[in-house]
């Protein structure tokens, strides 16, 4: 959707959600369908250990990569790439 690099993570990378479908079975269901959802590293100024990463859920409902990992993602794919979470 779009991109952060100042943000409080190293890079952030948002991700368009909810959808309109999210949304209204969120609502049928009697539910928050959240948002705000991102992709991104660490935490700045923090180490991996320092927040459990990635033996700990430390997030807020983003997904949590290494600074490595972010650093591969934000140069692969451009704003706008759809993107498929999957349990």
């Amino acid at each position: 959707d779009w991109r952060n690099p100042n943000s409080s993570f190293h890079l952030s990378l948002h991700i368009s959600y909810p959808r309109h479908q999210d949304r209204r079975s969120a609502m049928e269901a009697g539910l928050d369908p959240g948002g705000a959802i991102m992709i991104h590293g660490l935490p700045n100024g923090r180490s991996a250990d320092e927040v459990g990463h990635p033996k700990r859920d430390w997030t807020n409902g983003c997904i949590a990569v290494s600074n490595a990992e972010i650093e591969e993602i934000w140069g692969m794919i451009d704003d706008g790439t759809r993107i498929y979470i999957l349990p």
